[in-house]
């Protein structure tokens, strides 16, 4: 984004001020270059599918939380290639250093590095995308913006650069786990037509999960997915679907009315990952069919004394703030855009030609997609814990004023039930 002020213009060179593009004292450039996630709990991610390594800094985690390296491990090794047939064929063991911001087990509030070294690059097999477009993918559009790009594995645009969203995503979760157990669960919940249609929102744990290749809960469901997924690699094709995901005990409180509203900053978060391409929290597009009576969650006083709603078509948002019940929401995503068949598309300097691509691609995102949609819930609830924190629990409350408490009551080990 480039912005000036006054009656400045942009010259014939792009450069901000007068219009005879001659720069003005009074001009203010803005850069946007997208690489940054976050206000208080913020990451950068950096580097390149072949470069050297690709990884993250995160700045605002708070100090004296416990992060060792397998805390960052065990999610980066959900997320990494060549875990099974459904999964690109490309092997890279991952594994993470931490290269600052935590001494002796603990976080010291200062900048945390997290690194990922490439290992398994084969660039000759992106020669020919060199000069031809990858139809659907990122080629052509960071031609057009940049002028130039990392050819081989797709640089900045492959999916590898979600290393550090998801390294970061388990720096997020250890915070948000320690401060109100908060559990971040997410599993495939459609394969094109197939759909998981039964999961208990309340009750899917991770183990669930894990319990097949394809990362779907419910294992006769799951069967018929990786059935599917594998009919289609053996063609050389690709497929979609979508991810559902959950977290449970988050703080009611969360969210930002307006412009940062929770449900608004996840579906920016979700769908800043590669492929991406719809979002839906709560009852999503199928609430419209439902007339208002039908669609609102009314409120109850449960066994606690506490203020909860009897259903949860809201997904846990209402008004853009979490109102303490489970949040839910889905993330579609459409077929990998690198496949294996022979494509009709243009070269770098404008002539039609067909491309076969070559290289190491998923046929089916969706089993490695899980953590990584996991991991933006993850920074999203991190954040906007230490922006409610921040901004509301500074000054005392007024006691007479107080509301009945909203939401489930606190996990007894967490931080916010000693509050």
């Amino acid at each position: 984004m480039v912005g000036f002020v006054g009656s400045l213009g942009v010259g014939k060179l792009g450069s901000v001020g007068r219009a005879d593009g001659l720069c003005s004292r009074k001009s203010v450039v803005v850069m946007g270059t997208g690489n940054s996630f976050g206000k208080l709990f913020k990451i950068s991610t950096w580097g390149e599918s072949h470069g050297i390594g690709v990884g993250v800094t995160i700045d605002g985690c708070p100090p004296r939380l416990e992060l060792s390296p397998e805390d960052v491990q065990k999610e980066l090794d959900r997320r990494k290639p060549g875990q099974s047939k459904l999964t690109t064929p490309r092997k890279e063991d991952d594994m993470a250093e931490i290269l600052s911001g935590v001494v002796s087990g603990k976080t010291i509030g200062t900048p945390i590095g997290i690194l990922v070294r490439n290992k398994n690059q084969i660039g000759k097999d992106y020669d020919n995308i060199a000069v031809s477009y990858r139809p659907s993918h990122a080629d052509a559009t960071y031609d057009a913006k940049y002028g130039i790009r990392a050819v081989a594995g797709g640089g900045r645009s492959s999916a590898r650069e979600t290393i550090g969203r998801v390294a970061a995503g388990a720096v997020a979760k250890k915070l948000l786990k320690t401060y109100s157990d908060v559990d971040i669960v997410g599993y495939v919940q459609k394969v094109q037509d197939i759909a998981a249609d039964n999961i208990d929102v309340d009750k899917v744990t991770l183990e669930d999960v894990e319990s097949n290749i394809v990362r779907c809960p419910d294992e006769e469901v799951a069967e018929q997915m990786i059935g599917r997924i594998d009919e289609i690699r053996k063609t050389g094709n690709s497929i979609g679907g979508v991810v559902e995901c959950v977290a449970r005990n988050v703080p009611a409180g969360l969210g930002a009315p307006v412009f940062d509203k929770l449900e608004a900053e996840l579906a920016k978060a979700c769908m800043s990952l590669p492929a991406s391409k719809g979002f839906e929290v709560g009852s999503g597009f199928p609430g419209t069919l439902l007339t208002g009576i039908e669609h609102n969650d009314p409120f109850y006083i449960d066994e606690d004394g506490r203020t909860r709603t009897k259903t949860n078509r809201s997904g846990g948002i209402q008004g853009g703030i979490s109102n303490g019940e489970t949040i839910v929401i889905r993330v579609a995503f459409k077929p990998t855009s690198t496949i294996a068949r022979s494509q009709e598309t243009v070269t770098r300097d404008g002539v039609e030609t067909e491309l076969l691509a070559r290289g190491r691609h998923d046929p089916c995102v969706l089993p490695r997609a899980v953590p990584m949609v996991e991991s933006m819930v993850a920074l999203v609830l991190a954040d906007h814990l230490m922006q409610q924190i921040a901004q509301c629990s500074l000054l005392p409350e007024d006691e007479e004023a107080a509301i009945n408490p909203l939401g489930p009551k606190p996990q007894d080990h967490s931080i916010l039930s000693q509050k």
